[in-house]
């Protein structure tokens, strides 16, 4: 059984993925935080403040990403394409260099049921602090909306049985 009462989604604010995980969870009240980087720096400009994130000492994107992989319980990247590049690319290597479980959920790829994927990932390694991860709007503009549907399929009405 899986309850979105007890997991906490850690991104780093960037537009896309980061920012849909964010406003998913505090929509549904689910408990949110992670770094980003100093001055709060996003590909829109600065991150509100809505959003609970705390600074990395400094402004490059790569800090944020190798810390919210390594304070995390594990990491879900969400991707419309199957390819990982850039940001998405250094979260993976973070991943391993941390020796902590991820998975990439892709929309492309529709010969696996992307929400139960997420959900045995979850319950496989006993994710609480769950890093969500992907590309930035500029590349992937529909992968906001991606994040969003995933998530709310996973837990919503909270309570998913396995």
């Amino acid at each position: 059984m899986l309850l979105a009462s007890t997991l906490k989604i850690i991104s780093g604010g960037q537009t896309g993925a980061d920012r849909a995980a964010l406003d998913w969870a505090i929509v549904h009240q689910v408990d949110h935080g992670g770094w980003c980087p100093r001055g709060r720096k996003a590909e829109d400009g600065i991150i509100n403040a809505r959003y609970k994130l705390t600074e990395t000492p400094s402004s490059k994107y790569s800090q944020r990403t190798e810390w919210n992989v390594r304070d995390s319980d594990g990491t879900v990247i969400f991707s419309i394409s199957p390819e990982i590049f850039a940001g998405t690319l250094l979260t993976v290597e973070s991943a391993q260099k941390y020796q902590k479980p991820y998975i990439h959920v892709c929309k492309q790829l529709t010969d696996i049921n992307p929400v139960s994927q997420l959900q045995l990932f979850i319950s496989n390694f006993g994710i609480v602090n769950l890093n969500v991860a992907g590309p930035r709007a500029s590349n992937e503009p529909e992968v906001y909306q991606f994040v969003k549907e995933i998530l709310d399929r996973a837990f919503l009405p909270y309570t998913i049985y396995l």
